[in-house]
């Protein structure tokens, strides 16, 4: 199949990584779907991301998976580009997600390295060139060795962006150091995006381009604020808003995706449902959840960045937040 070249420069900022909504029978809540799109799109965010893990996606079937790619495309109409998780350790069933992305619209896939049957790099190069043979799509790879236990070695990598049809990874390596070595090893228009939402304004310092985001999910504006300080080199700036979202960060990365979940219900944008093997969270979780929303607005006057850019990046969350929270938490 052939790929018709584009630039892929709109792949930047603070890109979220959605959760599926599910209503109380566990099925798809397209509504809510819809919702969690449209507020990103009023944030900014160049595109999003579903279908992924944070999507849950080893739960949904194929036509749960199709229905939610097509529900973005729908309901974004070109605004943003819809990215579609599509990987798995069996190279057919990558393809076979991969097509179906395709024909519900995505823009994009996203595809992780094979997990749990830990391939060799030349096994791993093979998956992702089987995959580029049978799609027109642009493919954004996926290096989380934390959960496939193989890497994506800087040399496959380097290999694979020689085809502008991978057009930049998502890097959940935690090496910082990586950007700056990978920069001369990849084309100038290769993208690279962090997967870690804690360490991301160091990982844009060392020249990446953008994040893959938790965090973004629930803090939208704020993320796009940190990402706009950082590319002025206003690093004090996006430091101290960042220490802001650590504990936010912590928590969703460690109960993921739970804990996304419950903070969109939190902010009432959803339900917080999931499906098994993933449970509720604990009253615990719950409240250090709940706290840490809370906490991204205490003591935000600083000097060292505008009054406009608080008032817009804080605004749509903590009135919000705080009504809810007082109403799940008489006691508070």
């Amino acid at each position: 199949m052939t790929y018709l070249a584009k630039s892929a420069a709109w792949l930047t900022g603070f890109i979220p990584d959605l959760p599926t909504p599910f209503d109380e029978a566990r099925e798809i809540d397209l509504a809510a779907f819809a919702r969690l799109c449209e507020r990103q799109i009023e944030a900014g965010v160049s595109a999003i991301v579903l279908g992924e893990t944070t999507g849950e996606a080893s739960t949904l079937t194929p036509a749960e998976h199709a229905k939610i790619i097509h529900a973005a495309v729908e309901t974004c109409q070109g605004r943003v580009r819809v990215i579609a998780g599509t990987g798995s350790n069996s190279t057919s069933q990558a393809i076979e997600r991969t097509r179906r992305a395709e024909l519900a619209g995505a823009d994009a896939v996203l595809s992780v390295v094979p997990y749990y049957n830990k391939p060799m790099q030349a096994g791993i190069e093979a998956h992702f060139q089987a995959i580029a043979a049978e799609t027109a799509l642009p493919i954004i790879l996926h290096d989380i060795p934390s959960r496939t236990i193989r890497e994506l070695s800087d040399d496959t990598l380097s290999r694979l962006s020689q085809s502008r049809q991978f057009i930049g990874l998502r890097d959940a390596t935690g090496d910082l150091a990586r950007p700056t070595r990978l920069r001369s090893m990849v084309p100038s228009g290769f993208r690279l995006l962090s997967g870690d939402d804690s360490t991301a304004p160091a990982f844009f310092a060392q020249g990446g381009d953008g994040c893959i985001s938790l965090v973004s999910n629930v803090a939208p504006d704020l993320c796009q604020v940190i990402f706009s300080s950082c590319g002025q080199e206003r690093w004090q700036t996006a430091r101290f808003l960042q220490r802001r979202l650590a504990p936010l960060s912590a928590v969703l990365t460690r109960e993921c995706p739970a804990a996304l979940k419950y903070a969109l219900h939190v902010l009432g944008f959803m339900r917080p449902d999931i499906r098994l093997p993933l449970v509720e969270l604990t009253d615990t979780v719950k409240a250090e959840v709940e706290n840490a929303i809370l906490s991204i607005g205490e003591d935000l006057s600083c000097d060292t960045w505008e009054e406009d850019q608080l008032q817009k990046s804080t605004g749509r969350i903590l009135p919000v937040a705080g009504i809810a929270i007082k109403r799940l938490r008489p006691h508070t």
